[in-house]
């Protein structure tokens, strides 16, 4: 319903915040890294959104980023993950690491999150990674050239474009992205982050 909101930021406090936009003033829950870095009081913001509703329930969560939005939806696809444990473990961990925990099998990393045992990080790598399965890398496929030289060269390439795959982005999304980013001295999350400020401009 709404994609973003836009507007000045009214309240800031633990847990969420209201942004007022067109005279009316929006509550939207957020993770605490996100509401610190908003600003101050009294200036316009962005906030990317997703409405939930249930029953009992309708509430406007928001993110920083399209990055924190797309790792919230996966989280809520997972079963036994409500919103306020998606917010909760968006909370305390980024995107990029998340994503890879996720393709490292790194289940000792993702049960350290709020209210997620061995049991239920053993179930998100394995509901997210199929949700993987049918955009896997075939090395036969056709890629650009640099992005298919850097392959050859450097496996770290493979590991980032598969964590990038499971923050929903797309095959040539992220070749365009991984060819500005150079990898020989970088790790695999330093390759994610920069190839997510690629894909964010």
């Amino acid at each position: 319903m709404y994609a973003y909101i836009k507007g000045s930021l009214e309240v800031k406090t633990t847990g969420y915040v209201v942004i007022e936009a067109g005279g009316v003033g929006y509550k939207i829950y957020m993770s605490e890294p996100s509401i610190q870095s908003l600003g101050d009081l009294g200036e316009i913001v962005k906030v990317y959104t997703y409405y939930r509703v249930r029953e009992d329930d309708v509430s406007l969560y928001g993110f920083k980023t399209n990055e924190e939005l797309r790792m919230f939806e996966l989280l809520l696809s997972v079963g036994g993950i409500g919103a306020k444990s998606a917010i909760g473990i968006l909370s305390n961990i980024a995107p990029s690491s998340f994503a890879l925990a996720i393709i490292s099998d790194d289940v000792a990393k993702i049960k350290q999150l709020p209210g997620i045992g061995a049991k239920t990080a053993q179930r998100l790598i394995l509901e997210l990674k199929d949700k993987l399965k049918a955009q896997e890398i075939e090395e036969n496929e056709e890629m650009t050239s640099n992005v298919k030289s850097a392959f050859e060269k450097n496996d770290k390439y493979i590991e980032a474009m598969s964590a990038l795959q499971v923050l929903g982005y797309t095959r040539k999304e992220i070749e365009k992205a991984l060819e500005q980013v150079n990898v020989e001295d970088a790790t695999v999350e330093e390759i994610i982050k920069k190839a997510l400020r690629n894909l964010a401009r």
